[in-house]
């Protein structure tokens, strides 16, 4: 089965993506994992910082702690930033995994804000509550180049997007 990586911006709806859809499938009795990115960066990943090497390293474990459930041909979905391509690329080299971009743009992003992310990585350099290496103000996302699914948040509800998956992933199911 092959592994579904969620990536997108802080806030775009990932984790709330990936419950949804998960719930479709939980409704079906159909397995399925979440291996949500917030979570693992306070249990295995909780060693790393966020330079480049260590947001991809970060990937690389979330990639290996998804694989078991994948071999079990269980559905499993990666919820985190990921914000570099060529890790995205590795994990679909190493694992068939698919990318599905969870686009929302930062205007939105920004009056979104129910954790003050942006608030704070917007404020002025020097400034004691800024919060520094925030991506997509302060630090580098970089858009996948060619991702197997593009959902827009801003366009559409939580229940049409997760359908949307839902679809997409189900052929999957099928092959398997």
């Amino acid at each position: 089965m092959p592994i579904f990586q969620f990536t997108g911006l802080s806030g775009a709806g990932k984790t709330t993506l990936a419950n949804a859809t998960a719930q479709l499938f939980a409704d079906k009795g159909i397995p399925i994992e979440i291996i949500d990115g917030d979570v693992y960066r306070k249990t295995i990943c909780k060693d790393l910082g966020f330079s480049k090497e260590d947001r991809m390293e970060n990937i690389r474990r979330l990639g290996l702690a998804a694989h078991p459930f994948s071999i079990q041909n269980k559905i499993v979905i990666i919820s985190a930033i990921n914000p570099y391509e060529e890790v995205r690329k590795e994990l679909a080299v190493h694992f068939g995994a698919k990318t599905i971009y969870i686009k929302c743009g930062i205007d939105i992003l920004t009056q979104r804000d129910t954790k003050g992310l942006y608030r704070r990585a917007l404020l002025p350099d020097g400034h004691p509550d800024k919060l520094l290496h925030f991506t997509g103000i302060n630090d580098r996302y970089e858009e996948p180049s060619n991702p197997d699914l593009v959902i827009e948040t801003n366009l559409e509800t939580i229940q049409a997007s997760s359908e949307k998956i839902y679809n997409f992933i189900l052929p999957s199911i099928e092959k398997s």
